[in-house]
């Protein structure tokens, strides 16, 4: 409920017409018509009047102190008017007070005396006249007029009390009034609503109908009034709360103010407000960072969570979210790049082109995961390196050797002081690229530990369909690791689990033939090690005799790791003599080495070794390459005992034994007096009894030095061999021999005894070494007697 200050009867200002002369009827009131006023016996209410009708209507009213009757128009905003536009009841006032200002506006104020009913208008005067019933207000009472009564008097007081400001003399008045029919009225006065609701209310002359109507009005508007009541207060609490938070960082920043202390705190979380904004994060992650940003504006600096709270959202804007600008892809540029970087590794330099080929084409794609398995020192992490720079990417190096932890590859959770995020979320944010290469280098050297097994956090690591959406521990967001390129290395596959084995596409690098090293060397190692001490190409240099002499003669690796640190020995001399003046220019030859180096440290003991019966040289393969072995047996009179010596394993025993057991089932066809082997003692002894020695592959090996030591005729010295063998006389497969191959080829050897089924790995042996050996593929053992054992004729008396 709202009082009404002013109505108007019409919006137009004119001069009023002449008074008219002739008398007017005594039985007719002047009629005054209103737009949207509806007035109630005994209210009071200031009215505009502006129609030339109205006015002369005032005027002629005001001359003979006459009443007035206001009714209400059907249509507020016709202004040409007939008895048919106006409502048929109406209220009789009387006008008490009568105003006009100086702009021409006509005002009155007028009081509701009581209800009148037209019954007929009066033609021919300037205004309108009406003819009608005085209806005067009933005084009927009983039960239902009090009890609607009672109803409409605490539906009033509540609307009072739920609206501002209402003045106390209104309150009075509704309190002393006991007639129902003026409580009726004045409520409806008083009530926003409609002026046509209002009318219905005024056409109402009995107190039920009355009653019912008003009540109805107030029911609706107090509904609307508790609704507005309780949206008010619960915005009022809140406004409440943050005034007080204002008022009281207020007072915190006066404090601060009067300490010295300055305003970077406002400043730091406006940094941090825009750095989450430019970081372009997906949804989840900005909203969890804003969540965070909130928490640490009401942290204060000086407790220990605003400090984890700041570095949680520094490690989540400083993550490179966004991809970057798609680069052009250069195919040839990037074998270029490859070439150029490292010597050989087709095989490798092959498979990054094909990836590059397939991003070209289908730019979505879903980079490699790959797995450079290989001996120490042949140039796996380096070539991580090159790789990235072929693909024009950043590069970053995660070292997994020792790493025990599960929370090393995940992160720590936030609610642990110091936590910080997994080493892959910190080596891209390092990078900061979301597309890097990244190695994860030794990963064969993880191991589970209390912490549990980072091995298993590594699954969804390497998951293609997984790690887009991987989620590490410290920010609890998914962060997609799909764009990044992983190259992990490893020197030995069978200490990666078999589940994390299978989600990567492994590469064998095998070790280099001493053509190679010797490229590598010409290429890189000596240009590399002059720069490490300080020497120019024209300072120094090194013959390829020279280095060929130290690959042979002072290196037995796979890699190249420890033949670059020989050739920076020779150099260091180098560097001493023309630091001390005594030379300008100093180039290495053969002849130097010795001086330089020391004694040559490696022999082709291969000759030696096989002078005498019972000798044989095998071929291993160790994690480190290849290598050669020699397996030594010989006889003394005894219980026929089989003696093993030189720290063999388990499966190189049973290689013996069967070894053995197949010289006794063929010992009459081969030469062998049965009576041997009751009468003597055999012994195999394989030599560098400190290193642990396995494997089925030295099973030829050994029958062939049984054969040998029993028959008294020596094996070829130019002449390896390898292969398992079983009590029939095959010649089983066996692995690793491009790496056997290679290792005797670099140890002298010049003819070579593997496997009929091992023709499949001919290809994969590198061309320069099949070129200067000789192969000899086995069926059965009875072709390693027939290629390997000298002539008979050279037996021993």
């Amino acid at each position: 409920m709202s009082p009404q200050d002013t109505h108007k009867d019409d919006t137009a200002k004119v001069s009023a017409p002449k008074p008219d002369a002739r008398p007017l009827p005594a039985d007719a009131m002047i009629v005054v018509p209103v737009r949207d006023l509806v007035l109630f016996p005994e209210m009071v209410f200031p009215l505009s009047v502006g129609r030339p009708s109205s006015i002369a209507a005032i005027q002629q009213a005001v001359r003979e102190q006459r009443q007035i009757v206001l009714l209400l128009q059907r249509e507020a905003t016709k202004e040409e008017l007939t008895p048919a536009d106006l409502h048929q009841t109406g209220t009789i006032a009387n006008i008490l007070r009568y105003v006009t200002t100086p702009d021409g506006n006509h005002h009155i104020v007028c009081q509701g005396v009581q209800r009148f009913r037209v019954t007929d208008f009066v033609d021919g005067h300037p205004f309108m006249l009406a003819r009608g019933l005085h209806l005067t207000e009933p005084t009927a009472s009983g039960p239902e007029v009090e009890a609607r009564f009672l109803v409409l008097q605490g539906q009033v007081r509540e609307v009072l009390d739920l609206l501002p400001q209402v003045p106390q003399e209104l309150r009075q008045t509704v309190e002393n009034t006991t007639a129902a029919g003026t409580l009726a009225d004045l409520a409806a006065s008083y009530l926003d609503s409609k002026p046509a609701e209002k009318q219905e209310v005024l056409d109402a002359v009995d107190l039920v109908p009355r009653l019912d109507k008003v009540t109805d009005l107030l029911a609706k508007r107090l509904e609307v009034l508790r609704i507005s009541t309780e949206i008010g207060q619960r915005t009022k609490s809140s406004l409440d709360a943050r005034q007080r938070e204002m008022v009281l960082r207020e007072q915190m920043a006066a404090i601060q103010r009067e300490l010295g202390e300055d305003d970077s705190g406002k400043q730091a979380i406006a940094d941090l407000d825009k750095a989450i904004t430019e970081a372009k994060m997906p949804p989840e992650a900005e909203t969890a960072a804003r969540k965070e940003l909130r928490r640490l504006q009401r942290t204060p600096e000086a407790s220990a969570e605003h400090g984890m709270i700041r570095t949680y959202l520094d490690t989540l804007v400083e993550l490179p979210w966004a991809l970057p600008e798609t680069k052009p892809i250069d195919i040839a540029e990037a074998r270029r790049v490859l070439d150029a970087d490292h010597f050989g590794l087709e095989k490798i330099k092959k498979r990054i082109v094909e990836y590059l080929a397939v991003r070209k084409l289908a730019p979505e794609g879903k980079a490699p995961i790959l797995c450079f398995s290989g001996p120490p020192g042949v140039g796996k992490t380096s070539l991580g390196q090159s790789i990235a720079r072929a693909m024009g990417r950043k590069f970053a190096r995660v070292s997994l050797g020792g790493v025990h932890d599960e929370a090393e590859i995940r992160g720590h959770r936030r609610t642990y002081i110091g936590a910080l995020p997994g080493t892959i979320i910190q080596a891209i944010r390092k990078a900061g690229s979301r597309d890097c290469v990244l190695m994860l280098d030794e990963i064969d050297k993880m191991g589970a530990g209390i912490h549990g097994d980072p091995s298993a956090a590594m699954l969804e690591v390497l998951d293609p369909e997984q790690n887009g959406t991987f989620r590490d521990n410290y920010l609890d967001v998914p962060f997609d690791l799909s764009r990044v390129v992983f190259i992990a290395t490893a020197n030995m596959l069978e200490n990666i689990p078999g589940p994390l084995r299978d989600r990567m596409e492994v590469i064998q690098l095998t070790g280099y033939t001493a053509g190679e090293k010797l490229e590598i060397a010409k290429r890189y190692l000596v240009r590399r090690q002059l720069e490490a001490n300080g020497l120019t190409a024209e300072q120094a240099g090194i013959d390829d005799a020279a280095l060929r002499l130290i690959i042979d003669g002072y290196t037995r690796e796979a890699g190249v790791r420890w033949l670059e640190r020989e050739i920076g020995r020779a150099l260091r001399h180098v560097a001493v003599e023309v630091a001390e003046g005594k030379a300008s220019k100093v180039q290495i030859g053969t002849a130097d080495i010795e001086a330089l180096l020391g004694p040559v440290r490696f022999e082709n003991e291969a000759a030696m070794r096989t002078s005498v019966p019972g000798v044989a040289t095998g071929l291993a393969w160790t994690p480190v390459g290849g290598d050669i072995l020699f397996i030594e047996a010989t006889r003394a009179p005894g219980g026929g005992r089989l003696i093993l010596t030189g720290q063999l394993g388990e499966v190189m025993r049973e290689s013996a034994q069967a070894a053995l057991s197949l010289i006794k089932s063929k010992a009459v066809s081969i030469g062998i007096d049965p009576t041997l082997f009751e009468k003597h003692d055999i012994h195999v002894h394989v030599p560098a009894g400190a290193t642990p020695k396995d494997g089925p592959s030295a099973g030829v090996a050994m029958f062939m030095a049984l054969a040998s030591l029993l028959t008294g005729r020596t094996i070829r010295s130019d002449t390896a061999m390898t292969g398992e063998i079983s009590l029939r006389g095959l010649v089983l497969p066996v692995g690793g021999i491009k790496e056997k191959v290679v290792a005797a080829a670099a140890a002298g050897i010049t003819r070579v005894m593997l496997p009929a089924r091992n023709k499949r790995d001919f290809d994969d042996i590198p061309e320069d070494v099949r070129k200067t050996l000789q192969f000899v593929w086995l069926e059965k053992v009875e072709d390693a007697l027939a290629e390997a054992l000298s002539p008979a004729e050279a037996k021993a008396a």
